[in-house]
């Protein structure tokens, strides 16, 4: 096989500046013949110790490369950082993680451009990176793959209180409730949260093997398509298909329809606009309720319902969502697979449709995201209907207005909200929080004390996992002088999800009155990359991309 010369830095056109990087390249003990005919083959992951979504990922990327030795090119490996949602939680290092998203991208990119591959694979598990990738992979345009690290098993599957569900709202004491939410083996968290979204998003995406995205990380299973994704993204170099091939407007609607099916994370709202930004594309936030309208929530996977992604792939993963959607889908979107979803979806089955319902017998009529505008959200604000009951979906209550999610959390605390309350925590956006922090401590602690009738509403964002009435990415934010900011103790809020509304029962004289007394809140921001990033990251509403 004769190497493809465009990226290789085994290109002469430039001799004698082509010897330079031969004699360094020599230096890793790389034999300079072979490696003049072969691809050069990047393995970008996420591997590290820290967290369970991606302690495992080393393994992954070693049967990766084996796969690439085996179809006739060279891996050499490289990293990026991990963050994880849940260990962030309740100090400043939650305002780095979606700022990493971009990092991610950047890094890869620049890596990538400078080194001069011939083809990528993606390895990673979890929120941030996987997104932060899939931009990378937009932009790069290259042959590309992707293999996602797999989901965990909860401890509760493991524990003779296992009553069938996996979600902490079917468990009464601490000890169950919290063995739904503590991991017992390696992967991302078993939730369908923004880790196992994406992951699903990604082969909704065409972008991963079929049928590998949600093989659990702790299964053989997953080292097995890791070798033959290694083999793939050999041929993907030899066939000349690259990553636009795959991902554009096609393939961008599907990733839209299959994770409003599985009730996916909010975050989907961030990352999907601002993947179609790295397209060149663009996906305004109101096409979330154009699709929601017609595609129905199939699955009821927590926080949604019982069921965790382990038995959303015995059920039939991805595949057997998108079998349940296929005459919505646009199946001639073409995939890493060599052919078009079509051609993939005609060997797809349903094997529980308790898991993956059928479109006539949906967990939810309308999709598992809305997008919600009016006074309080010009710009619009984003919410996981499918985990909201019945009696919150239409809702009138008054502010209790909070700074932040500490104080949010110190009233949770002490207990002082009350039912009827409209908790609104503000400046915890892009560039107020900075770096829109997610506010799942609050919703954790309401839901913990037992309200009922409380409703959330925040300019940050919220974990995957947030179950009830909790509205975020309100835009514009309070930084940047959105009405969330002129929102005072005992005002009324109006909540309507099914007709998308989110207002504030506030006259605009009355608002006027309170913007000429308005002043931005001014938080202490350590000196490096956060500050950069302030001044360059854009609305939520647009996926917080930095412009």
């Amino acid at each position: 096989m004769k190497k493809p010369q465009s990226h290789s830095i085994f290109d002469d056109s430039d001799f004698p500046i082509s010897i330079v990087r031969k004699t360094i390249f020599q230096g890793t003990g790389t034999d300079m013949e072979e490696a003049g005919q072969k691809p050069l083959i990047a393995v970008a992951s996420s591997q590290t110790d820290i967290n369970p979504g991606h302690m495992h990922l080393q393994n992954l990327a070693l049967r990766v490369k084996e796969g690439v030795h085996a179809a006739g090119g060279l891996p050499f490996e490289f990293n990026v950082p991990a963050p994880c949602d849940g260990i962030t939680e309740g100090h400043e290092g939650m305002r780095y993680v979606l700022a990493q998203r971009d990092l991610i991208a950047d890094m890869i990119e620049t890596h990538v451009r400078s080194m001069r591959y011939d083809g990528i694979v993606f390895i990673a598990g979890c929120d941030k990176i996987i997104p932060g990738m899939l931009m990378a992979a937009a932009r790069l345009d290259l042959p590309s793959i992707f293999l996602t690290g797999g989901p965990n098993s909860w401890s509760i599957r493991h524990t003779p209180q296992m009553n069938g569900s996996v979600n902490h709202q079917s468990y009464d004491g601490l000890e169950a409730k919290m063995s739904c939410a503590t991991a017992a083996t390696c992967g991302s968290c078993e939730v369908m949260g923004t880790a196992n979204t994406f992951q699903c998003i990604a082969e909704a995406l065409g972008m991963t093997l079929p049928g590998s995205s949600n093989v659990p990380a702790f299964l053989s299973e997953k080292l097995t398509f890791a070798r033959k994704t290694g083999m793939r993204i050999v041929s993907l170099v030899e066939e000349g298909v690259n990553a636009r091939q795959v991902l554009n407007q096609k393939s961008l609607l599907n990733a839209v329809m299959v994770d409003l099916a599985i009730g996916g994370s909010t975050n989907s709202t961030l990352h999907l606009p601002a993947l179609a930004r790295a397209m060149e594309l663009e996906l305004p936030l109101e096409t979330f309720n154009e699709y929601s309208a017609k595609i129905p929530t199939l699955t009821s996977i927590a926080p949604n319902g019982p069921h965790g992604i382990i038995d959303l792939h015995m059920a039939g993963g991805v595949q057997g969502v998108m079998k349940m959607l296929e005459e919505d889908l646009n199946t001639e979107a073409m995939t890493v697979a060599g052919g078009p979803l079509k051609d993939v979806l005609a060997f797809a089955t349903v094997k529980d449709a308790a898991v993956i319902r059928p479109k006539d017998n949906p967990y939810l009529a309308e999709g598992g995201t809305a997008a919600l505008f009016g006074s309080l959200a010009p710009e619009g604000s984003v919410i996981k209907q499918s985990a909201v009951i019945e009696s919150m979906r239409v809702f009138t209550g008054k502010a209790r207005v909070f700074e932040s999610e500490h104080d949010a959390l110190k009233a949770v605390r002490e207990e002082t909200i009350r039912e009827g309350d409209v908790v609104v925590i503000r400046n915890e956006g892009p560039k107020g929080g900075p770096g829109m922090p997610e506010t799942l401590a609050v919703t954790m602690g309401l839901d913990m004390a037992g309200y009922k009738q409380v409703a959330l509403i925040t300019d940050g964002r919220f974990s995957g996992a947030t179950s009830g009435p909790c509205i975020g990415h309100v835009s514009p934010e309070a930084a940047a002088g959105g009405p969330i900011a002129m929102v005072e103790n005992g005002d009324e809020i109006s909540i309507d999800i099914p007709a998308r509304k989110l207002d504030l029962l506030v006259s605009k004289e009355e608002l006027e009155k309170r913007r000429a007394n308005w002043k931005p809140v001014q938080r202490e921001i350590p000196p490096g990359y956060m500050r950069r990033y302030v001044k360059l990251v854009s609305s939520a509403a647009k996926g917080a991309v930095l412009d």
